[in-house]
C-alpha cells in the first residue's frame, strides 16, 4: 500500500534534528554549512543567506557525498555539518534525511527561507556573475 507525502515527511522529521532559523545561523557561524536547494527562481525573487552554497536538490545527493566523483569542492571535509534549507521547510527535511542516510551529519531549518527572512536573519539578492561551473551545484557559497 503506497505511503503518504505526511507519513514520508513524519519519517524524515524523525530521523534529524531540525533548527530554528537562529539555530540555523548560529550554526552556520559555527562552522556548519548552509545548503540552498532552491530553485534560482524562488532564489532571485527571495534572495539568498550570504554564505550559503545553492546545490538544486537534482542534485543534492551527488554534490555532497564523500564518495561521489562529483562532489562540490567548495563544501569542505565530510565531516562538517550541513544545514539544509528550501522556501517552506518541506523539501529541505527530505533531503537532509537522505545526506543523513549518506553518512553525513546533516539537518535543515524549520520554516525554511521564508521563516529566515521573518526572523530579520541576512539576506542578499543572489550574486551575480557566478556560474563557474557547467554542472549544477559545483560553485562556491554566494
Amino acid at each position: 500500500m503506497p505511503r503518504s507525502l505526511d507519513d514520508l515527511l513524519g519519517d524524515a522529521r524523525a530521523r534529524i534534528v531540525r533548527l530554528t532559523p537562529s539555530q540555523a545561523f548560529e550554526a552556520v557561524s559555527n562552522g556548519a554549512l548552509l545548503i540552498d536547494i532552491r530553485s534560482e527562481q524562488d532564489r532571485g525573487r527571495s534572495g539568498v543567506a550570504p554564505g550559503s552554497i545553492h546545490i538544486p536538490l537534482t542534485v543534492l545527493s551527488w554534490r555532497v557525498a564523500p564518495d561521489s566523483p562529483w562532489r562540490n569542492p567548495h563544501l569542505g571535509p565530510s565531516h562538517r555539518q550541513l544545514v539544509v534549507i528550501c522556501e517552506q521547510g518541506f523539501s529541505s527535511s527530505l533531503a537532509a534525511a537522505t545526506l543523513v542516510e549518506l553518512g553525513l551529519d546533516a539537518t535543515d531549518v524549520v520554516g525554511g527561507f521564508e521563516a529566515w527572512k521573518e526572523e530579520g536573519l541576512p539576506a542578499v539578492p543572489p550574486g551575480r556573475g557566478r556560474g563557474d561551473h557547467r554542472l549544477a551545484g559545483m560553485d562556491r557559497p554566494d
